[in-house]
Parts: structure tokens; C-alpha cells; sequence
């Protein structure tokens, strides 16, 4: 069995390769996928497929219809979804997916640290598990394995 794991979440810091280093040291047959972690390409892909778009709100809306239909796609395709919620970054878009993926109704893992346990109460409470730190998550999906 293999799974496919969305790994939503913050993009500003290096979680994901973290998380994939310690599945592939436990060769966890697992196949990562989630958003852009590029900024720049996240922010411009409407342009850049597009066409110079008239102004701001225009060039993010192209940017959010694209990443949108990305994340869309391969959300479906997972079986599972991390969403992590840190301490530093402001949390809308990983919100969102957490909240697409509960109402997809793929099995979904919230990381988040003690001090976002009130603001994320809802979310916690619809999702299939909650834990502190990603070695938590990824010992959820090795469960799988066992």
C-alpha cells in the first residue's frame, strides 16, 4: 500500500522537507504533494499563464483561481491531509484547506502548538486527529503501515 499525503500548511519554512526526510528514513511508502512552495511563482502564476493582469486584485484573483484549481486536484487525489498551524504566519490558507479536506471528507491531521488550541477548537474537533508536532503526524500514518 502507498498513500498520498497533502501537506498543507505555511510556506515560509523548510516543515515539508523535514517531515519527508523522516518518512523516507523509515522508508514509508508515501508520496507527498501540496501548494506551491514557491512565493513568487504562487503569487504570479495568474500572470504568468494569463497575461499581465489590469491591477492588483485582478493579478491575485488569476493567482488564487490557478493555486485554487491546484490544490482542488491534488487534494482529491490524497488519501490523507496534514494541515500544520504555527506560531509565526498568519494561518488563512491553511485554514482553508484544513476546512476543504474535512468537508471532502479525506482523513485529516491538524499540527498545531499548545498556544493555537483555542482558535483552532473547531477545526480540531471536525478533524479525524490533532497532535503538537509533525513527528506526531507521521507517526499517525506509519500507524497505517502496522
Amino acid at each position: 500500500m502507498e498513500l498520498t499525503v497533502y501537506l498543507a500548511g505555511q510556506i515560509h519554512d523548510d516543515w515539508r522537507q523535514q517531515l519527508k526526510a523522516k518518512a523516507s528514513e523509515r522508508n514509508l511508502p508515501i508520496v507527498f504533494v501540496g501548494p506551491q512552495e514557491n512565493h513568487e511563482d504562487s503569487d504570479n502564476i495568474g500572470e504568468a499563464i494569463l497575461g499581465k493582469q489590469p491591477g492588483n486584485l485582478q493579478k491575485d484573483d488569476a493567482a488564487s483561481a490557478i493555486n485554487n484549481f491546484r490544490t482542488k486536484v491534488l487534494m482529491q487525489k490524497s488519501d490523507v491531509v496534514i494541515a500544520l498551524f504555527g506560531e509565526k504566519y498568519k494561518q488563512w490558507n491553511t485554514a482553508m484547506d484544513a476546512a476543504t479536506a474535512i468537508t471532502l471528507n479525506k482523513p485529516t491531521i491538524i499540527v498545531r502548538p499548545e498556544s493555537l488550541i483555542h482558535p483552532l477548537k473547531e477545526l480540531s474537533n471536525n478533524s479525524n486527529v490533532t497532535v503538537e508536532n509533525i513527528d506526531q503526524a507521521l507517526e499517525v500514518i506509519n500507524y497505517c503501515f502496522l
